[in-house]
Order: structure tokens, then sequence, then C-alpha cells
């Protein structure tokens, strides 16, 4: 008998052995999930930049025009290097039939305790394009010194309001649901002013500034698809001729590096 636990004992240990010089790893090292950091840019790749209109204010103009004109948001291209504010960029699976959820890292676990605020300071909505997780607060505020409304259209998922925010007041919007299309916020006191959310069940989102960057942190390593939309064009990347809701396949380091992606063009919606 001690002869047989031994053999066995010694085939355990080659195939353990080999596994290793195969780079197959343990089964426990097999499991374990690594991390890593994916960066990038949206950038217009068109020609002609679309230029900000002035907004038509019919309302409130003391109060709205006090800081100077408002300009269109449905475009913000930086001139210097092209690259566009306002676009939501996001993972999924590799496989476009996988619904799992994607491994979160363990400091990622729980949505933020912070609220996801949307403010009107002065009659346009702060930011344009809002991201959060499912779970965190949406704080609607109003910091004018003139009153506002915040119609929030939900569609089946909810939530589907229309609060009334005198001035200096702020509500709170509690259990936002994920799901694949924007909510869309508006005032219809001053029609000209739209905003959009996008509601994520991970952590794995960012909105890009100013210059169109992005950055994701503790994203998982691995292989997975990167997706980005914009109000303005809709989807931004994609694996064919064609932008779609997939995005493109990326491959995500692991060990904290930092995964650039680069440039990802932005085109004007065909006809």
């Amino acid at each position: 008998m001690p002869s047989l636990w031994n053999a066995r004992g010694a085939a355990v240990a080659g195939a353990l052995a080999l596994a290793g010089l195969l780079g197959l790893g343990t089964p426990a090292q097999a499991q374990k999930q690594d991390w890593g950091t994916v960066k990038g840019q949206v950038v217009w790749a068109d020609k002609a930049v679309p230029k900000r209109a002035a907004v038509n204010v019919t309302a409130d103009k003391g109060h709205c025009l006090s800081k100077g004109p408002l300009l269109d948001q449905s475009y913000i291209i930086n001139p210097k290097n092209k690259g566009v504010k306002y676009t939501v960029v996001w993972l999924l699976a590799a496989d476009k039939k996988d619904t799992t959820a994607l491994p979160v890292h363990p400091g990622l676990a729980k949505a933020p305790a912070d609220p996801a605020v949307i403010d009107q300071p002065c009659c346009q909505f702060e930011p344009f394009v809002l991201a959060m997780r499912e779970g965190q607060t949406l704080l609607l505020k109003n910091s004018a010194p003139i009153s506002h409304n915040s119609n929030v259209i939900g569609g089946a998922a909810g939530p589907n309001i229309n609060p009334l925010l005198p001035a200096g007041k702020q509500t709170e919007v509690k259990n936002v649901t994920a799901r694949p299309t924007p909510i869309s916020v508006s005032c219809s006191i001053h029609p000209w002013m739209k905003a959009y959310i996008r509601v994520f069940n991970h952590p794995y989102f960012a909105v890009t500034d100013e210059n169109g960057q992005f950055e994701i942190k503790n994203a998982p390593a691995g292989r997975y698809r990167l997706v980005a939309w914009h109000p303005g064009v809709g989807w931004v990347t994609g694996e064919g001729t064609e932008p779609d809701r997939y995005g493109k396949p990326i491959t995500i380091r692991g060990a904290g590096a930092v995964t650039n992606v680069g440039k990802l063009d932005m085109r004007e919606p065909k006809d």
C-alpha cells in the first residue's frame, strides 16, 4: 500500500510540474483573477469638427445668460487634440452571448456610497452625460437661484419622475437599475436642457473628459470587449465595418499593468 500511495503522489507531482512547464498553472492559480487598468482616448475622426451653436434661451434670460451665451452640448470637442467629451466607455464579456457578471475587484465590490449627481447651476445640466452604478443613489440637484424641474424618463425599468426643484433644492432617487439603454433627463421650464444617464451593474465604465480621455482601473485581466457610446452619434466602437453595441475585442493585461487601447475614432453618423 505505501508504494501505491507513493506512486500516486509521484504521478500528481509530475502532472503539476508538467502543467507549470506548459504555463497552465495549478487549479488554484488558474482560478486566480488578475487586474489591470484600461485607458484610451475618443477622438473626432472626420475633418470637419462640429461647431457648438448658441442655445436659443427663451426663459429666465437674466440668470441663464449671466455667464455668457449658452452653447449646445451635443458635441464638445477639444480643437487642439479632437478629443470628444461625454463619451461613455465600458467593458463587456468577450463572448457576445455571455451574460454572466464580470469579475469584480474586491475593492470595488460595493456600489459607491456617494451619490451620482446631476446639477442645474446655470440652465444646463452638469454633467451632460452621467454614468452610475446600480445600487448608487441618484441626486437631482438645483444649485441655481431659479426653479428647474428634472423630467427623468427611464422607460419600463424606471424611474419615471418629474420633480419640481425650487432654487437650492434637491431630491434623491434610489433603486436605479442597470439597463442597456440610456435614461434621458430634461427640463420643461427650459426646454433646451437635456442630459443622459447610463447605469451599469459593475464598476468598469468611464466618461471621457475634456480631452476625450478615459481610464478604467482595477479591471479584470483577460479578453473582453470595449464598448463606447455618445449621445450624438450612438455607438463608437465595433469589430466590423460599423460600430455596434458589442464594441471591439481587447486583451487587458494584469499585474497592475496599463492597457492603452489608443485612439477610438468617432465619426458623424451616416444618414
